[in-house]
């Protein structure tokens, strides 16, 4: 089979620029921290004071001054105990010892901890039985983590759990993060019907808007659900009322060249500008974009087949997403397990199962029946990216991956 690019085809590569060179911003919001999980930071978290905040006991043990250890005694009377969490104490003889529980503050005249371990208690003595000890051991110093006023978590930093326990210690129940697009989510077609609805012999059930809902889930965003049916007025109202409320329009379908496939007329009489409508990819080439010239708002116009949906999404909507909030783009590579050959002279986004072996990432080719085959989509958890550039892909050679299963 011999697919050759058309003219009016662009490149994937020149596809994302196109797209990235039009990206949005929605501002900030503050939350609480409690909700932040997911979302891009937009503020710097500072130390609010040292890290950690007091010399701070790293072992459960005995805590003494080392100088009567240097002198030769290795047996301690224990004067008190120092909890975690309780008010320091002071070690009131060089010649005894408090007993300490790991995360406590250090008593003050003590500078070294000896672990349980290393000492046999009775009748309230401690007997050393280590031949020697360092300085501080057992000790974790006060600011030796971070000093007052450093910085913990840049600004654009997408926060995760390790980032939620930061904001936390410093003390901050709210953060400012980047507001959400508000986003619709749109379906088209007389043959498409509900989920709970019995379709006809010539019907479908919607399926691709949710897949939609689901991928912007996982970047924290809620998004609306509409559906519209092939009737070109119909189309322009319900559109236009669109593009003055939302930021960004998910399309799936009516951008192929059926004859009922109305899109990018009507968006054309809305003054939705079109800086492309097909790529030299499979799946997902008649993939329409455009921003409107009147609110701005980003016009994402898949075909209608599942998997296009898919690759589309996350290969493009995902990296303008990431830019707008300020995230940083990156490239994941996996090592291709088998050999592919693809001779049409386009972008392949192969469907794939990820795997991590050894921290190293591997792509396996998941056999599946064309773009409409939706249930492909449960086999995989990713596409492999192989490029026009080449025909023959050889088992071990490595390629960027866009992975949905997060």
């Amino acid at each position: 089979m011999h697919i050759h690019k058309k003219t009016n085809m662009i490149s994937v590569k020149n596809a994302l620029s196109i797209i990235l060179e039009h990206t949005q911003d929605f501002g900030v919001e503050k939350i609480s921290f409690l909700n932040a999980s997911g979302r891009i930071l937009k503020e710097v978290i500072v130390a609010d004071r040292d890290f950690p905040p007091f010399n701070r006991v790293a072992m459960d043990g005995i805590c003494i001054d080392k100088t009567s250890f240097d002198k030769g005694q290795r047996s301690f009377a224990i004067e008190n105990t120092q909890p975690a969490g309780s008010k320091q104490l002071t070690l009131q003889n060089s010649k005894n010892c408090i007993e300490v529980m790991t995360g406590a503050i250090l008593p003050n005249n003590a500078n070294a901890v000896i672990r349980y371990e290393d000492v046999i208690t009775e009748n309230g003595i401690a007997t050393i039985t280590n031949d020697s000890l360092t300085n501080f051991q057992n000790i974790h110093p006060k600011g030796k983590d971070q000093a007052k006023h450093d910085i913990l978590v840049e600004e654009n930093t997408l926060v995760s759990a390790a980032e939620l326990a930061v904001i936390a210690t410093v003390g901050k129940s709210e953060i400012l993060v980047a507001k959400q697009p508000k986003i619709a989510v749109i379906s088209t077609g007389d043959e498409l019907v509900a989920v709970n609805e019995i379709p006809e012999p010539h019907q479908i059930r919607r399926s691709n808007v949710f897949s939609l809902v689901s991928l912007l889930e996982n970047l924290k965003i809620t998004s609306d659900i509409k559906h519209l049916i092939d009737h070109k007025e119909e189309l322009s109202k319900k559109i236009e009322n669109y593009l003055n409320t939302y930021d960004v329009l998910l399309f799936s379908g009516a951008v192929s060249k059926g004859k009922f496939d109305f899109l990018p007329e009507v968006l054309a009489k809305l003054m939705v500008k079109k800086h492309f409508h097909k790529v030299a990819q499979r799946p997902g080439k008649p993939f329409w974009f455009g921003t409107s010239a009147k609110t701005n708002t980003a016009v994402f116009a898949f075909p209608g087949n599942p998997i296009a949906t898919f690759v589309n999404c996350l290969a493009y909507f995902y990296p303008w997403y990431q830019k707008s909030t300020g995230l940083s783009l990156s490239t994941t590579y996996a090592t291709l397990e088998e050999d592919v050959f693809f001779k049409p002279n386009l972008d392949y986004f192969l469907q794939v199962s990820i795997s991590n072996k050894k921290g190293q990432l591997f792509a396996k080719p998941i056999q599946g029946n064309g773009s409409g085959d939706l249930v492909s989509l449960v086999n995989a958890n990713g596409f492999i990216q192989l490029s026009s550039e080449k025909t023959n892909f050889k088992k071990g050679e490595n390629y960027p991956i866009l992975n949905y299963k997060l």
